[in-house]
């Protein structure tokens, strides 16, 4: 019987939230913490963890691990996740936190792997939305304050082997959320269902809790409402996920 290697595990037990590739040498971590002084105020606070290259960052009550630089056996079992050549990988990981400080946290995590990426000029992959961010990418996105859409990308399948067009979202999972997905006929028009998607994750995001089957969701901005009418399991990003089906 063949063993599958093991990803090796972080001190949080979980794939972290960002990897950044980059090519060139590893920003020193008073560089990082002056960028992130300049950009978001500051000040950012960053420990050693007593691990070479492995530090916590800390900005007010929100705490990210970082770590610049990876054993070449760990960046080979991580690189599997990506499709790049960069030579060398930072990762950006959350610690467990309550659902009060969650957005603010991933927040945080998101504007450290943006300095990094700047910082590199390397690219970043969000494990969660298998969206890749290269700096310019980054400078459209300045992460000043919380939008669900930095987050949380929506995805239309359009299989042949489906009765239907199917979108769906991916990064509420980040959230501790089932991802959702919304159903409609061929060949219609993808934008008003992707943005009906996007508005109805942002409010449960916003709620901080998965909707029940059989409930509905408020989206005051296109006054419309949805209803959860089905739940299940599916791998669309390569790993098993839970999505929560709305119907109009």
């Amino acid at each position: 019987m063949k063993i599958r290697k093991k990803i090796p595990k972080s001190a949080s037990s979980k794939l972290p939230l960002f990897l950044i590739g980059y090519s060139f040498t590893a920003p020193a971590p008073e560089e990082l913490k002056i960028w992130f002084d300049v950009h978001y105020g500051g000040p950012l606070t960053l420990e050693p963890e007593g691990v070479t290259g492995v530090w916590s960052a800390k900005h007010g009550p929100w705490s990210a691990r970082i770590r610049l630089s990876l054993a070449s056996d760990e960046r080979e079992a991580l690189s599997r996740h990506t499709a790049w050549d960069h030579r060398s990988i930072a990762t950006v990981s959350t610690p467990p936190t309550g659902p009060s400080n969650l957005i603010d946290s991933i927040l945080h995590a998101a504007r450290l792997a943006r300095g990094l990426t700047l910082l590199t000029q390397g690219t970043t992959l969000d494990l969660s939305t298998q969206v890749y961010s290269n700096p310019s990418d980054w400078n459209d996105r300045p992460l000043t304050y919380f939008r669900p859409q930095d987050h949380i990308q929506v995805n239309q399948d359009d299989s042949y082997d489906l009765p239907h067009d199917r979108f769906y979202t991916l990064g509420m999972s980040k959230f501790s959320l089932d991802e959702l997905e919304l159903m409609q006929p061929r060949g219609l028009p993808p934008a008003e269902m992707i943005e009906i998607l996007s508005d109805a994750a942002a409010e449960v995001v916003k709620s901080g809790h998965n909707v029940k089957v059989g409930a509905s969701i408020e989206i005051p901005a296109l006054a419309r409402t949805v209803t959860i009418v089905k739940h299940r399991t599916a791998s669309p990003a390569g790993r098993m996920l839970a999505f929560r089906e709305l119907s109009l």
